[in-house]
């Protein structure tokens, strides 16, 4: 099975602040892999790394055998403009906290204008394909509605329904339940968890531990900038060997105790 994402030696700092110290990871076709930790924790700044909405200071990282952000020349390292750049997001879908959906645009407006703009797909087909996605995200009578119009779930399955319209071969998905009423988050992690079903490959940063044990092919406990523990759900989450990983889900598995 192929790898989509390879991470070496991944360093981020913001001024002095050292963020990420040193990641290491891989992704494989279809695997779905969750990152979890406490707030502060790395675990948003590395997605954001992956798809090159900030830069790395150090390391390399790699989707689908490309270098993100850069191209190499012997041992240096050159960014790429942003035009090449927008070409190699155009294989990452990313979902985030917020939805951050046009608010003048319908549903099916949004789910659109990136093929029709970035890709340059034919409207009529755009459509029918936005249709289709409004469908499978449980939404296929909301296509006329505006944001202001939906509840927070619905937005939020319509920004997954925008970022599959890319047909991405990664998607990456940011506390996407984070900011949702506890009652709405059930859609979401239905939507999410057929995508699992259906062979995407995803990196989830959430903090829903029954969704990570059950869908993930692999977990990632980060703290402090650095992955503490990786492994199956079954050894990190319920078995876990390091005391900063024991310490964490008992927080967050036992909020009241």
């Amino acid at each position: 099975m192929s790898l989509i994402v390879q991470a070496q030696g991944i360093h981020k700092r913001f001024g002095r602040l050292e963020v990420l110290k040193g990641i290491d990871f891989e992704v494989a076709e279809r695997e779905v892999a969750c990152l979890i930790g406490p707030s502060g924790s790395g675990k948003s700044t590395l997605l954001r790394c992956i798809n090159h909405l900030e830069k790395i200071n150090a390391g390399r990282l790699y989707v689908n055998g490309h270098l993100v952000g850069y191209r190499q020349r012997g041992d240096r390292l050159y960014e790429l403009r942003e035009k090449e750049i927008a070409a190699q997001r155009k294989d990452i879908g990313m979902v985030f906290q917020r939805f951050n959906l046009f608010p003048h645009k319908t549903a099916l407006e949004n789910v659109i204008e990136a093929p029709v703009q970035v890709r340059g797909e034919n409207k009529t087909q755009a459509r029918e394909r936005g249709r289709e996605l409004l469908d499978r995200v449980g939404l296929a009578d909301k296509e006329n509605s505006y944001p202001a119009q939906l509840s927070g779930g619905q937005q939020q399955r319509v920004a997954i329904a925008r970022a599959l319209a890319m047909q991405p071969k990664l998607m990456l998905f940011d506390e996407p339940t984070s900011a949702l009423d506890p009652e709405l988050v059930g859609d979401v992690l239905g939507v999410m968890r057929q995508l699992a079903a259906d062979g995407m490959t995803m990196i989830v940063v959430t903090h829903e531990m029954q969704f990570a044990r059950e869908v993930a092919d692999k977990v990632m406990f980060m703290d402090g900038g650095v992955v503490v523990e990786e492994g199956p759900p079954d050894q990190v989450i319920v078995e876990p060997r390091h005391e900063r990983t024991r310490s964490f889900l008992a927080r967050v598995l036992n909020p009241n105790a």
